[in-house]
């Protein structure tokens, strides 16, 4: 086993801070606005205060940030603590620099479509910098209904006259490709692409980001990577949980809309997509868009929808299904699982089909891209032989393993299914990988895009699902019926079998971290 790499979390961010020092990457004495709209939010609470308090502990922000809640609620800085605090996991050595934190903020009460509470923000925001040069982010923590309405009034209001402009926007970005349109239409004739940053918050994982270093930075993947050798490619999603607490607003969405649009297309993208001439985000951006235009509309034979069901062997929550919940109509058939199979018709990826399946209320929690390769040829081992696969664990215990075949120890050439494995849990000693909101808030304070959607890829995205949502809409087909806590729809398993997929169930990899 290779010897573990010990780096501690304040070794990580001096590299980091030096890093970006260096780079340039934002000017460390101009006065940083970070405007949080809706930060009474539980989005806001959750996720977006905690987050400028570990960039904000770790000295990854510039030094004059100033972080300026506003929303409807009547609130103070210190009801914004009390409210996130818990979420911040700070310890008792790391108090005096919470204080420090928290005297960086303020908070402004104000309605969404009221001129008057955007002046007020404003002058709140001038008063902070003194006149000299100020850098305003805006970070829409906020229901994408007002949108519109709050864009608008930003683009009138608040703009800074003597720094740069950004604005965050969090999914969804419409809900099929005429709202998407409209949306992006309303937003491009407000600001520029370079001063929009659509998050997913999934390109913000670490092995979602290690897919374009392990493509193009081995030489040993770039003559396999291809229809010749590749069988199929499988994204997976599954949670072990339903929408408990949520369901009213998945009934609106469904799995497709929530899981598989954005978060399985952008793995995709990155599996499929060719060389970018650098790392430039524009550059690895223009990839992805090409790979999504030569992705026909999913079919609907070649789909598979499910909902799952109370699970009387069980416990506790896992008694009940999808329509058990009060919140949901009795005859919803909104899918809370799904397998697509689409295709890149290109030259590299001609026939492959790509497996996208997601789903909740599953057996495990995992979030992995799966390449399976092709049949060894002639095998002189009598059919003992199983396909390579190689295995990128996006979630949990982050991993990298190439599945293959091994001569058992004994007398006799008998193979046996092992891997070579990169756990980072065991390589990387110690080290707290950063939260995927860490990655990106600091991506937007640096100017970096690379890991956000563009206006066309969001439209490409879009048209490849649009049809298909829209049929299902219209006709309202019931989805199969799978227990709570099960692999789900046993037809799920029938397609991928059918589209090329072998799954010999003889093989389960084992965290070696446990061991």
């Amino acid at each position: 086993m290779a010897e573990q790499v010990a780096l501690s979390r304040t070794e990580v961010c001096g590299i980091l801070r030096e890093e970006l020092n260096q780079r340039s990457a934002f000017h460390k004495y101009e006065t940083h606005i970070f405007v949080t709209m809706g930060a009474s939010g539980d989005l806001a609470n959750k996720k977006i205060y905690p987050t400028l308090w570990w960039l904000f502990r770790d000295g990854l922000l510039p030094d004059a940030t100033f972080i300026v809640g506003f929303g409807r609620s009547h609130l103070c800085v210190a009801d914004i603590r009390k409210q996130s605090e818990p979420f911040f996991r700070a310890t008792l050595e790391e108090k005096r620099k919470l204080e420090e934190f928290f005297a960086h903020n303020s908070y402004v009460t104000g309605h969404y479509d009221n001129p008057a509470s955007y002046q007020r923000l404003h002058s709140h925001m001038n008063a902070l910098h003194h006149g000299s040069k100020a850098n305003h982010l805006f970070y829409l923590a906020l229901p994408p209904t007002v949108y519109e309405v709050v864009t608008k009034h930003i683009s009138e209001t608040c703009m800074s006259p003597t720094g740069w402009n950004r604005v965050v926007m969090e999914k969804p970005f419409g809900k099929d490709l005429e709202s998407s349109d409209r949306l992006s239409n309303h937003i491009a004739a407000l600001f520029r692409e370079d001063q929009i940053y659509r998050i997913d918050h999934y390109l913000g994982k670490e092995m979602v980001q290690n897919l374009m270093v392990l493509r193009f930075a081995n030489r040993i993947f770039g003559p396999i990577w291809n229809r010749d050798n590749i069988a199929c490619v499988i994204l997976t999603f599954k949670e072990p949980f339903g929408t408990e607490g949520r369901a009213r607003y998945f009934d609106e969405l469904g799995i497709i809309r929530e899981v598989m649009q954005n978060h399985l297309l952008q793995m995709l993208c990155l599996v499929a997509m060719e060389k970018p001439a650098s790392t430039d985000s524009d550059h690895v951006r223009d990839e992805k868009v090409k790979v999504l235009k030569c992705i026909s509309e999913a079919k609907a034979d070649d789909v598979v929808l499910g909902q799952y069901v109370g699970n009387p062997r069980g416990q506790g929550e896992a008694k009940n299904g999808y329509l058990d919940d009060p919140t949901v109509p009795r005859d919803s058939t909104t899918a809370t699982f799904a397998t697509v199979v689409l295709y890149v018709e290109n030259e590299r990826w001609d026939g492959v089909p790509f497996i996208l399946r997601c789903g909740k209320a599953l057996n495990e929690l995992k979030a992995e891209v799966r390449l399976q390769f092709q049949d060894v040829a002639s095998d002189i081992f009598l059919q003992q032989c199983k396909r390579n696969e190689l295995v990128i664990r996006v979630q949990p215990n982050e991993a990298v393993y190439t599945k293959l075949m091994t001569k058992k120890p004994g007398m006799f050439f008998n193979t046996e299914e092992s891997e070579l494995d990169l756990t980072y849990s065991s390589r990387y000693r110690n080290v707290k990988l950063p939260d995927a909101y860490e990655r990106l808030i600091l991506d937007v304070f640096c100017g970096s895009q690379m890991h956000f959607v563009r206006s066309d890829e969001l439209r490409e995205a879009w048209r490849i699902f649009t049809p298909l949502l829209h049929k299902l809409e219209r006709e309202k087909p019931r989805p199969i019926s799978y227990a709570y806590g099960s692999r789900g729809p046993p037809e799920a398993d029938e397609l991928m079998k059918k589209v090329g997929f072998q799954y010999e169930g003889t093989y389960k990899w084992v965290n070696p971290h446990k061991h």
